[in-house]
């Protein structure tokens, strides 16, 4: 079996689990948001729950339109914290506390190897770079989750993924992801498990693994997975507060494709409007100027890519009539940012500098674009309307990229700078 099929069938109880098998498997984490959790909280009130089934497993993090927006979304944070407060929930994290939901779970050591995690967001595959199987699912599955502590699964092919070769500079996990994604498709893993191989993989830090397994889900994917190595390992030891378990994939498992890729002759790369696989090497981009640069989200708001953004902008300022906004993934990123200096860089950079959150990355807030407006972001999605308004344009990169694109006023590399 995949490392995806034994964690399946551990959780259901089971020996073997086999593509396209119904299984019941009992919940680990089960995470929702201030958009989400809400409906989940009336679905399970309605079905007549009292009790979520462990308090220390049900995870609410008020993260989308937070600090709240307007009336509409105060509303949402407060049905979210009236039920963390009345269920007494371990893991609820105020503004203030809070991080983008899919940073700081890793980060608080939530979430672990071996884990069965669902939460009520498409990005929550984000943990499958932790060695754990992890997927998003509907607010009425989050309810019944929350209810019983399972939920039905249909087992998934796998998808074996090998990248070999060494990385550019300035090439990050992002590229890699956007090149396949670029090559297969946004329904080109539908359904599947994409399980990640190579020389590659070993060199990638955690950082980079969490933005590959975070977009897995932009290729169709049901989860996007690792297999656990001394990297992770050296992440999840000093975060870890439980036991946890590790799955390895066996050598004769069974795989509905495989697909290879030579790193070393990937450039940074750019999704143009309006699909993630619309990609282009930054060498075929041309010129196309932008009104705002996004740094941050679930896919790209960790202390490397800050460090990173800092490098580029270092003793360099915003092209005029651009906006660059930065946003920490969480509070303990930004801490980890002022003192290492980084905040000093982007605020001499006249970069506009935010508190966690995802509001700019779904067009809700501390960000969103006009009409007409392009936009360069490092987050995970530019379908229509994704930050504003429907004629707004949002191309996806890397974190250097945006931040050389600031300085520019238009689409670029760092290494014209």
């Amino acid at each position: 079996m995949t490392i995806t099929e034994k964690i399946l069938a551990s959780h259901a109880g089971i020996k073997e689990v086999k593509p396209g098998m119904l299984i019941n498997a009992k919940i680990d984490i089960a995470l929702g948001n201030d958009i989400t959790a809400p409906i989940a909280i009336q679905e399970f009130q309605k079905a007549g729950g009292s009790k979520v089934f462990d308090k220390n497993k049900v995870v609410l993090i008020p993260d989308h339109f937070t600090p709240n927006k307007d009336i509409n979304s105060a509303q949402q944070c407060k049905a979210l914290r009236d039920f963390a407060k009345e269920q007494d929930i371990t893991h609820y994290y105020e503004v203030g506390r809070m991080g983008i939901e899919h940073v700081l779970l890793p980060e608080e050591g939530i979430v672990l190897p071996g884990d069965l995690v669902i939460g009520a967001d498409s990005h929550t595959c984000t943990y499958g770079a932790l060695a754990a199987f992890s997927t998003g699912v509907g607010s009425t599955d989050l309810a019944a989750a929350m209810l019983t502590g399972e939920l039905w699964f249909k087992a998934p092919e796998t998808m074996k993924i090998i990248l070999h070769g060494n990385m550019r500079e300035w090439v990050s996990g992002k590229d890699l992801i956007l090149a396949i994604i670029g090559r297969i498709g946004v329904d080109g893993a539908l359904y599947k498990a994409m399980e990640f191989f190579g020389e590659a993989i070993k060199k990638l830090t955690m950082a980079d693994r969490f933005t590959i397994a975070n977009m897995a889900i932009e290729a169709g994917a049901k989860n996007g997975i690792f297999a656990f190595d001394e990297v992770s390992r050296s992440y999840v030891e000093k975060r870890a507060k439980r036991e946890y378990a590790i799955y390895e994939s066996d050598h004769d498992a069974s795989y509905c494709e495989v697909m290879e890729l030579n790193v070393s002759e990937i450039e940074p790369q750019v999704a143009f409007p309006h699909l993630p696989s619309n990609v282009r090497g930054i060498t075929k981009v041309g010129e196309i100027h932008i009104d705002q640069a996004l740094i941050g989200s679930c896919t790209n708001g960790r202390i490397e890519d800050l460090r990173i953004a800092a490098k580029v902008l270092k003793g360099r300022t915003v092209a005029p009539y651009v906006r660059l906004i930065i946003i920490p993934a969480t509070q303990e990123i930004y801490r980890q940012a002022i003192e290492e200096g980084l905040v000093e860089i982007f605020l001499s950079a006249n970069a506009a500098i935010s508190t966690p959150t995802c509001g700019a990355c779904l067009g809700g807030h501390m960000g969103v674009l006009a009409e007409g407006e392009r936009a360069i972001a490092t987050t995970n999605r530019n379908f229509v309307g994704r930050m504003g308004h429907p004629k707004s344009e949002i191309y996806l990169s890397n974190p250097a990229v945006a931040a050389a694109s600031a300085i520019l006023g238009r689409i670029a590399s760092p290494d014209e700078l």
